[in-house]
């Protein structure tokens, strides 16, 4: 039975050697299934070096490193086109330099881009840049704020959803949380227009209690983390019409880990996806840390560390980040504080965090 091979998987220590280990030859070279993930390589990036700071171990990597990681995503940061009627519609940040662009972190304007027509912005990649930057230490000083706040506002769509890129894509929850990381962390709400993006994660609600991408669509623990995140971060998370039903939804998805969605498999992700909406909704504590330790361990990969989505299978970046940091909600010793927010610790986070007020704690016999 999966119980009965959970508990034959089941460890009580927590391999963190082997994960600085595993982490350590990500941030060097990638396995090549993760080719096809080219294009999202700033992502990827966010993934590695984020679990180093969870660990508390972000001086792992070294000054030179970092200086020269910041670096590159500068020269992933897409300027104004002069020559184009909508001179900032593209602007923020790529996922990677696959079109062949020359490496330029401080924007010589006599390099120019190979394929200006294709040079877009992607709203994640954007988020996860700025996330970069903050954990590795950056001042931001070389961000064209006007630029990608610019960028961003013509992302949104008419229903308060944003798309990913400049020029027509899927537009849903996931885009809309990003902008709203964004802006929280550039300090200006000027690219978003808070009313329509609070009406469209009210209207995203669906039956059963959760949240889904978009209207009349199936609720998910991805698309309700990015839901709760994002009206957390606009301060209007009481504008949840049917709130004991959103956080019962949440509770319901433990099992022994957490699943994203009724019937479906338990997932080391989702105790950051379902972790992050309880800690933010105030009833964290509601859930079984036990449970949830002893599922993410049995997911470690006992030869050469990291974690994975189910045990006995291999692990990747995304899922050792997402399972540190659900241990991190869990209080697991050496694993620092995370925002649940924006998705970094707080000692990234920093005034950020402290500028918010602080979340409530509710009263669970009222469930």
């Amino acid at each position: 039975s999966t119980w009965c091979s959970l508990k034959a998987h089941m460890g009580d220590e927590f391999e963190r050697a082997k994960h600085l280990r595993f982490l350590k030859q990500c941030l060097k070279v990638l396995p090549g299934p993760y080719a096809s993930q080219e294009s999202n390589r700033m992502t990827l990036a966010y993934f590695v070096v984020s679990s180093f700071d969870v660990l508390g171990e972000i001086d792992q990597i070294s000054a030179s490193d970092r200086a020269q990681y910041i670096d590159w995503i500068y020269a992933q940061q897409v300027h104004p086109d002069p020559s184009s009627p909508n001179p900032t519609a593209l602007c923020g940040f790529r996922g990677t330099p696959f079109l062949g662009d020359a490496f330029n972190p401080n924007h010589n304007p006599d390099i120019q881009p190979a394929s200006p027509e294709y040079n877009k912005s992607n709203i994640a990649m954007t988020y996860t840049a700025l996330a970069l930057l903050r954990i590795l230490g950056d001042d931001f000083a070389r961000i064209n704020r006007p630029a990608v706040l610019s960028g961003l506002g013509g992302l949104q769509q008419p229903d308060g959803s944003y798309a990913p890129v400049a020029g027509g894509a899927e537009c849903d929850m996931r885009f809309l949380f990003c902008a709203c990381a964004i802006s929280d962390m550039l300090g200006d709400w000027s690219g978003i227009d808070k009313e329509a993006a609070t009406t469209f994660i009210v209207n995203s609600q669906s039956y059963d209690g959760g949240i889904a991408q978009g209207p009349l669509q199936e609720a998910h623990g991805g698309s309700t983390y990015c839901a709760v995140a994002a009206l957390y971060l606009m301060g209007s998370l009481s504008s949840v019409k049917r709130m004991d039903d959103l956080v019962r939804w949440c509770v319901h998805r433990q099992v022994t880990g957490f699943q994203g969605r009724i019937n479906k498999a338990v997932d080391t992700c989702y105790s950051f996806w379902i972790g992050a909406a309880l800690q933010m909704l105030g009833y964290h504590s509601l859930c079984d840390y036990n449970a949830i330790r002893s599922y993410s361990l049995s997911c470690q990969h006992p030869a050469i560390g990291g974690i994975s989505k189910w045990p006995d299978t291999f692990p990747d970046v995304l899922h050792t980040y997402f399972s540190l940091s659900g241990l991190s909600f869990c209080n697991e010793p050496g694993i620092l504080p995370l925002d649940p927010a924006l998705g970094i610790t707080m000692r990234a986070a920093g005034d950020w965090a402290n500028a918010r007020p602080p979340i409530k704690q509710y009263d669970v016999s009222t469930l």
